[in-house]
C-alpha cells in the first residue's frame, strides 16, 4: 500500500491566529498582527495549528495553497514571531540539566514503576485507544524522518555520516516497501484509520502538534542544529523499549499484522540507531562543536517536556473513558 501523495487541504481554524493565516493563504484576509500573536497561548491550539500550517508549506503544502507561499516574506515574519513564542515556552517549561551527557543518561534508565502511555496501552489499553494514539501520531509518522533530514547539511564528519546512516534506514534502506512512513500507513489501515497524509490534523490536539512543530523548528534553523540532534537522540534512546510495549499492545488487542510489524521493526532498528546516534552523531557533533553541548541537552529536555504533556492529555482522557481527540475517530 502506498502513502497517498496528494496534498491535504487547509485545516479548520482554532482561533484568531490560525484563522487569519488560513485566510491569508486563501487570499481572503490579512495576516494577524503582532499583538494577537503575543496574546495567544504559546502551547495552545490556536498558535500550534498556525505554526503547523506555516511549517507544512515546507513539506507537502496544501492543495488549496499556491506553492510559492512557502517563501512569502510577510508570512515568514509572522511565523518568526510565533516561533519565538514557542521557543520561549520550550525553554521555560523544559527541565534543565545543562549538559548533554546528563540529559541522555537520565533517559537510559527505565523506571520500574513507569506509568507512561506505552505501558498503559501494553497492559490495559483498548483497541479504540490504540486507534486514537495512531491518529495523533500520524501527523509525524506519515512524514517520519523528514524533519530530521534538514539537519544533514548543517553537520559534517562523524555526525553527518552517522545521521545519514540512521536516516537511510528510516527511509527504507533503498526499498520503498520498507519506508517507515509507509509501514505506519499500513498500521493505520489495520486499525481501520484513514491513511491519507494529514487527514487527522483537525482531530489531533495541540500537544501532538507541538511535538511535530518542535522537530520542524529545530530542523529548519541552523542555529538550533544542536537541539535537533538532542531531540533525535532522545527519540532513538526511548523508542526501542516503548515500541516493544506497543507491539505487545497491538498483539493483545488483535490490531493486525501490519500494526504489530511497525513496532517490531522499531524495536530492532532503534536499538541499533541509539548506539549510532549517541556515539557518532552526538559525540561527533560535540567533538567538532563543543559549545553546542547545552543545545543538545535542551533538545533532549524539550522532547521530554512535550512528550509528557501529550501523555497527560492522552491518559487524562482515557482513564475517564473519554476521547483524547478533538474529533473522535
Amino acid at each position: 500500500m502506498d502513502v497517498p501523495s496528494r496534498e491535504p487541504t487547509l485545516p479548520c481554524a482554532r482561533g484568531r491566529i490560525s484563522a487569519a493565516i488560513g485566510g491569508y493563504l486563501r487570499n481572503t484576509g490579512p495576516l494577524p498582527d503582532e499583538q494577537a500573536v503575543l496574546r495567544a497561548a504559546p502551547l495552545g491550539d490556536d498558535l500550534q495549528l498556525a505554526l503547523y500550517v506555516c511549517y507544512e508549506l515546507h513539506y507537502r503544502g496544501f492543495a488549496d495553497v499556491d506553492a510559492d507561499r512557502e517563501w512569502d516574506p510577510d508570512l515568514l515574519n509572522v511565523r518568526a514571531a510565533v516561533e519565538q513564542r514557542f521557543l520561549e515556552a520550550l525553554r521555560d517549561g523544559a527541565p534543565r540539566h545543562g549538559r548533554a551527557d546528563e540529559a541522555l543518561e537520565e533517559l537510559l534508565v527505565e523506571p520500574v514503576d513507569g506509568s507512561g502511555v506505552s505501558r498503559f496501552l501494553q497492559h490495559e489499553g483498548e483497541l479504540w485507544q490504540l486507534r486514537e494514539y495512531a491518529a495523533q501520531r500520524s501527523l509525524y509518522h506519515l512524514k517520519e524522518a523528514d524533519p530530521h533530514a534538514w539537519v544533514l547539511p548543517r553537520l559534517w564528519g562523524r555526525a553527518k555520516a552517522g545521521m545519514a546512516a540512521v536516516e537511510f534506514d528510516e527511509f527504507g534502506g533503498g526499498r520503498a516497501d520498507r519506508v517507515h512512513a509507509r509501514l505506519f500507513a499500513e498500521l493505520m489501515a489495520d486499525l481501520d484509520l484513514n491513511t491519507s497524509y494529514g487527514h487527522y490534523l483537525d482531530a489531533a490536539g495541540a500537544e501532538a502538534l507541538a511535538i511535530v512543530n518542535m522537530m520542524s523548528l529545530f530542523g529548519l534553523h541552523r542555529a538550533l542544529r544542536g537541539a535537533l540532534v538532542g531531540h533525535f537522540a532522545a527519540v532513538e534512546i526511548t523508542s526501542s523499549p516503548g515500541s516493544r510495549r506497543l507491539a505487545q499492545a497491538m498483539r493483545r488487542t488483535g490490531a493486525g499484522p501490519a500494526a504489530e510489524h511497525f513496532y517490531d521493526e522499531h524495536v530492532e532498528a532503534d536499538a541499533v540507531h541509539e548506539q549510532v546516534v549517541r556515539w557518532e552523531v552526538v559525540a561527533g557533533l560535540l567533538e567538532e562543536e563543543p559549545h553546542l553541548d547545552g543545545d543538545v541537552a535542551f533538545g533532549v529536555e524539550a522532547t521530554t517536556y512535550l512528550e509528557d504533556r501529550l501523555a497527560e492529555r492522552l491518559l487524562g482522557a482515557w482513564r475517564t473513558g473519554e476521547s483524547s481527540l478533538r474529533i473522535p475517530v
